[in-house]
């Protein structure tokens, strides 16, 4: 069996919202005619936040009834589909080579995950909201680095107790920090 990649916590990087801009272009050339936006989710779309150094990508369609269609197209660009992975409305693409999105450029792209869901996708919501929210909350953004980077070091060969050790704060800011209003747009 394979050892798991060991996580490493970076201080904020003012590249990676770049990156994600480059990620995002090459993507929109391809898909633009199925896609309603491409969101920056995760640490690497909030300001001053460490994390890992892999950037999130919520591609968000319409209707999963577009989903065949985007794949064709994904593959086309160097994706592999992995289904849902468990996560309703939110299907998991893995790149073949470090130059996916593949482009006429024919460079080397950064590393990132990337996610189609439509726009009643739970999880794509729930990426917005706590991305949104850690930007407006300077002193969240300032508590979350210290425990991504507290829970790196002391579980550096073990991605799972390094995700399950962050799920309380996430549940608490998601509690405590998320409006009457922001609730009902989950609603909507």
């Amino acid at each position: 069996m394979l050892n798991p990649k060991p996580v490493i916590i970076e201080e904020y990087n003012a590249e990676w919202p770049k990156a994600f801009k480059r990620i995002e272009t090459a993507l929109s050339e391809e898909i633009d005619d199925l896609v309603i936006r491409i969101e920056h989710v995760g640490s690497t779309s909030v300001p001053g936040l460490a994390a890992k150094p892999i950037i999130d990508i919520d591609v968000v369609i319409k209707s999963m009834d577009y989903l065949p269609e985007i794949i064709k197209k994904l593959e086309v660009l160097g994706y592999l589909h992995e289904g849902d992975l468990g996560i309703k409305n939110n299907e998991a693409f893995a790149r073949r080579d470090i130059y996916v999105p593949y482009s006429s450029e024919g460079n080397e792209k950064y590393e990132h995950h990337l996610y189609v869901c439509d726009e009643e996708s739970e999880e794509l919501n729930r990426h917005i909201i706590f991305r949104d929210t850690l930007k407006n909350n300077p002193l969240l953004v300032s508590e979350y680095a210290s425990l991504k980077i507290e829970l790196s070091n002391k579980f550096t060969n073990n991605r799972k107790a390094y995700t399950e050790g962050k799920t309380k704060f996430v549940t608490r800011v998601m509690n405590e920090y998320v409006t009457p209003y922001t609730k009902g747009r989950l609603d909507d």
